[in-house]
């Protein structure tokens, strides 16, 4: 990604895709947030190094090599290269510090927008999550009055079913592509 691109010309959906949840965090990785800061990695990590006391284990951390191989093998590209260390990773609140820390007019302005997209990831979850305790609690009211009539009881429980798949669908896992390893057969 070009320096000259704007922050308002990438999509949300291409921030949403460099966002993974690892350790049970929303995280970036380091090499995402330096292409979306303009700036090189290895200069990203030199400032979070010079700056490491501000940036706690719930702001930044290092993947592990079992973390990486995974998320390696979840990568669609082949961008990773010849990486030879493994990637720090930033929490919401890490992406707002990194921003302050390498000191570029695109970096605070690309860190508002990656904070808009993890604040909509948010509240379109708590939204879903909203729906779903209101269709369990209608579920609950109309099955008791509804056991009466049997029928229409099993009617009503397959229309929440379906509801309720519609708003939590089945995470299927993402298909491997490239070279199969000898154990992979």
């Amino acid at each position: 990604m070009s320096k000259s691109v704007s922050t308002s010309v990438i999509p949300d959906e291409i921030i949403i895709n460099k966002i993974f949840y690892i350790r049970g965090h929303k995280v970036m990785l380091d090499r995402d947030l330096a292409e979306l800061y303009g700036v090189e990695t290895k200069v990203l990590k030199q400032a979070v190094k010079r700056n490491i006391e501000v940036f706690p284990e719930h702001f930044m951390f290092e993947l592990t090599d079992k973390e990486f191989k995974i998320l390696r093998s979840q990568s669609v590209t082949s961008s990773w290269g010849g990486q030879r260390y493994l990637p720090f990773v930033f929490t919401e609140h890490g992406v707002l510090q990194l921003a302050n820390v390498v000191k570029s007019k695109r970096a605070k302005t690309m860190s508002i927008r990656i904070i808009e997209v993890f604040v909509r990831m948010r509240e379109t979850l708590l939204t879903h999550k909203d729906i779903l305790l209101q269709l369990e609690s209608l579920e609950k009211k109309l099955l008791k009055q509804d056991k009466k009539m049997d029928k229409y009881g099993r009617d009503i429980e397959l229309i929440f079913a379906y509801l309720k798949e519609l708003l939590n669908p089945p995470q299927e896992p993402r298909k491997k592509i490239g070279y199969k390893l000898s154990k992979e057969k």
